[in-house]
């Protein structure tokens, strides 16, 4: 059952005007703060048993034994499940028939591609019974050599890189363009692998009643979820019900069902029991996607003046043995600068690990932080500031297509950002200041973008004979604020006070809101749920237009307009009716009626859809120790139109943290005898706490665009990390003259010696 959301006292400031742009806080925000918000592992249906995976602990080669009678024999433990031991499934879980359907581990055979891959399944009447019963399953391997690092295959041109994207593509003539430059840099920078790391780990609680199949996990995307599990167990997908109201993030890896969860549902059945599978923390450093490591290779070339005569950007990139997911790492060159000349290429490697999937920013994020290292390089060599050269080179069309852009506001993030953090006052060489301390202070900067994308959603909105109205919709929240944002423009959509409308969200048996990835959820679920009001409303103006006893009887032609829970004449707003009277008048309880959200394909055509930002970094460097601390950051963003401000920024910070943690401490470490991760745990796995949080400033710079959609709606979750990680590695460059260009940045990376 979805819980019930309660508004907080903010929610009053938007009761009699719009509540879109409004600042509210969070409709769960007290849910949450009272541990009252009900998340997957929370769940424990009568009579539930608990399961525990068993991992792998090499990397390629296969299981030679499992001890499963010892495990069998334990005190509590059910049953063990194993590649000759488990439920029938529908569907070959390595078939792969769309770009989304990725491969999984569902035991099928007793191969081992990658470390911590599931190979068996304990199930027990307690989660200490089933974690020990894991332990006795002692498995012995045939090991075969584990193939680790972008130099440990033969490389290849992928056939697309993201979901689709060539691999390579060029404009104008790369070559002729560095021949002819005055100035040029080549640059080769590496990012290692990251893991999302979520707060709540995966985890699934699975009932089956006969064919019919009751989840809690959570996810991303309740429909994509529901149709995969559908076809792996032969089932109709009205036969599934999911619950996900909550999510304790998600950052990309909780976009597609993995492995493990489908694994709960197949323990599941073969005990003929409720069971619980919850993810231990390194059991995520698998099988859930990842970030992947990448080699960028950038070769820049400037003219006399300045201008770009060229831009190269190649990237070799990672992915699993057995599935295709290649990261669009120099694709983040397409969008932002302007060069007469530009090619982007990739070139792949597979290794023995889980596949990489989208993680926050995927492609940007790695890419950016190469881009704009890069850009900077390449001012310096010029003597132009950095905010100089980026506006003498900057785009007014998207420079890979020629395309117009929709709407483009990055001059004013630019000129806002810079004025707020002081930009002017910056020395242009390296090294020349310091605090009053002595640590060596540097800025730099970064630019941001990513696409303003729309998938495709829908929605169902009620209007009710006393006044009140309901939105339906399966979307997701998972932290960002979807609950609250969603809400506002249901209750604009109806016309009504936000405390008048019941907002129903997070189980797939509501309309399908699409997946809430690729900073695209609001703008989706926002367009369908938009659209969803209109209709209704529409409904309501048809009863009343052409009911004689109603004041707008005959106001078909001039229209009508929503507001506070009545119906106004546009032409004369002292004839109106109200909801209730409409309805009333016309015997119905309620009215009903559903929009979908997608986007405009010839607005696509037309347009270069992106959202844009700019942002500032100070770090201070111990000049001895080589210690890097950010110390303060500005971000100025300029993203359509905003819904909750108060949210937006939230996401954003969140963004400039991450760039932070990207460029300073974020790096999983593989053995390359064992293909183990030697950090899978959150206190080796490092990410800023809240010592290295800077001090943090966001500016929603104005953006009016009327063609991404209706609302004027751009995505701000995945931005934030594009332009924070490279304007913290150019601030270092700034600091101590030592360009990096390997990341996470390290203290023996900065020989910086005494002044």
């Amino acid at each position: 059952m979805t819980p019930e959301i309660g508004l907080t006292q903010t929610s009053r400031h938007a009761r009699h005007g719009s509540n879109i742009g409004q600042p509210l806080t969070r409709r769960d925000g007290i849910l949450k703060v009272r541990g009252e918000a009900p998340y997957a592992a929370d769940q424990h249906p009568a009579g539930m048993l608990h399961a525990v995976l068993a991992v792998s602990t090499i990397a390629r080669g296969r299981v030679t034994f499992l001890d499963v009678n010892a495990a069998k024999s334990h005190p509590g433990v059910v049953d063990v499940m194993t590649p000759a031991h488990k439920p029938p499934l529908a569907e070959d879980p390595d078939a792969k028939t769309n770009p989304f359907m990725f491969r999984m581990e569902l035991l099928q055979n007793d191969a081992v591609r990658y470390a911590y891959q599931p190979i068996a399944v304990v199930i027990a009447e307690t989660l200490e019974a089933a974690t020990e019963g894991a332990a006795l399953l002692a498995p012995t391997y045939e090991i075969q050599p584990a193939r680790v690092g972008l130099d440990s295959n033969d490389s290849f041109v992928p056939p697309a890189v993201g979901v689709g994207h060539p691999a390579v593509i060029e404009r104008g003539d790369v070559e002729a363009g560095l021949a002819s430059a005055s100035k040029r840099i080549e640059a080769i920078y590496e990012t290692p692998a990251q893991y999302h790391n979520a707060m709540e780990p995966h985890a699934i609680v699975a009932a089956w009643d006969g064919d019919a199949l009751s989840i809690d996990t959570p996810t991303q995307g309740l429909a994509m979820a529901q149709g995969r599990i559908a076809g792996l167990f032969g089932l109709s997908a009205d036969k599934i019900h999911i619950r996900s109201p909550f999510l304790g993030g998600g950052f990309g890896s909780k976009g597609l069902i993995s492995g493990p969860q489908i694994l709960g549902i197949m323990a599941a059945r073969l005990v003929g029991k409720p069971v619980k599978l919850v993810f231990r923390r390194e059991q995520m450093y698998g099988p859930v996607g990842h970030r992947a490591p990448t080699r960028q290779r950038l070769r820049v070339g400037a003219d006399g003046e300045g201008r770009l005569a060229a831009l190269d950007h190649h990237a070799k990139i990672t992915s699993s043995s057995f599935d295709d997911f290649f990261e669009p790492a120099a694709d983040a060159s397409h969008t932002l600068y302007a060069s007469p000349a530009i090619r982007s290429s990739h070139e792949a490697v597979r290794v023995d690990t889980g596949t990489p999937l989208f993680m926050r920013a995927p492609g940007e994020a790695t890419g950016s932080i190469a881009l704009e290292s890069a850009i900077d390089e390449m001012a310096s060599a010029c003597g132009i500031d950095p905010l100089d050269f980026r506006l003498k080179n900057y785009a007014e069309v998207e420079p890979i297509s020629g395309k117009p852009f929709s709407s483009k506001a990055l001059r004013q993030c630019y000129a806002q950002g810079a004025e707020r953090f002081g930009w002017s006052k910056r020395p242009p060489a390296p090294r020349q200041m310091r605090d009053e301390a002595g640590f060596l202070v540097g800025w730099g900067m970064g630019t941001a973008t990513f696409p303003a994308l729309m998938f495709q959603g829908a929605a169902r909105a009620v209007v009710r004979s006393d006044g009140s109205g309901v939105m339906e919709t399966g979307a997701h929240d998972m932290g960002q604020g979807a609950w609250t944002a969603l809400a506002q423009i249901a209750a604009d959509g109806l016309g009504l006070d936000l405390d008048r409308v019941e907002f129903r969200s997070g189980t797939s048996d509501l309309p399908d809101a699409g997946i809430a990835g690729g900073s695209a959820h609001t703008a989706t679920a926002g367009m369908a749920i938009h659209n969803a009001g209109a209709a209704v409303i529409a409904k309501l103006a048809d009863l009343a237009t052409s009911d004689q006893r109603s004041p707008l009887f005959g106001a078909g032609n001039a229209g009508v307009i929503a507001r506070d829970g009545r119906l106004f004449r546009r032409d004369d707003e002292t004839r109106g009716d109200s909801y209730v009277d409409i309805l009333t008048r016309a015997g119905l309880t309620e009215i009903e009626a559903r929009g979908t959200g997608t986007a405009n394909p010839a607005a696509q055509a037309d347009y270069a859809m992106h959202a844009h930002g700019a942002v500032f970094v100070e770090v201070k460097v111990d000049p001895d120790l080589g210690q890097v601390r950010v110390t303060r950051a500005v971000g100025a963003f300029a993203a359509g139109r905003i819904i909750n401000p108060r949210l937006v920024r939230s996401q954003l910070f969140g963004g400039m943290i991450w760039g932070v943690s990207f460029a300073l401490h974020e790096e999983a470490v593989i053995d390359r005898r064992s293909g183990r991760i030697m950090n899978p745990n959150l206190a080796e796995y490092h990410v800023p706490v809240n010592a290295d949080v800077p001090s943090l400033d966001v500016l929603l710079v104005d953006e009016h665009d009327p063609h991404v959609n209706a609302l004027g709606i751009k995505g701000v979750g995945e931005i934030g990390v594009t332009g924070s990680a490279g304007a913290v590695a150019n601030a270092v460059w700034h600091a101590t003259g030592v360009r990096v260009r390997r990341f996470p940045i390290r203290i023996d990376d900065l020989v910086v010696g005494h002044q």
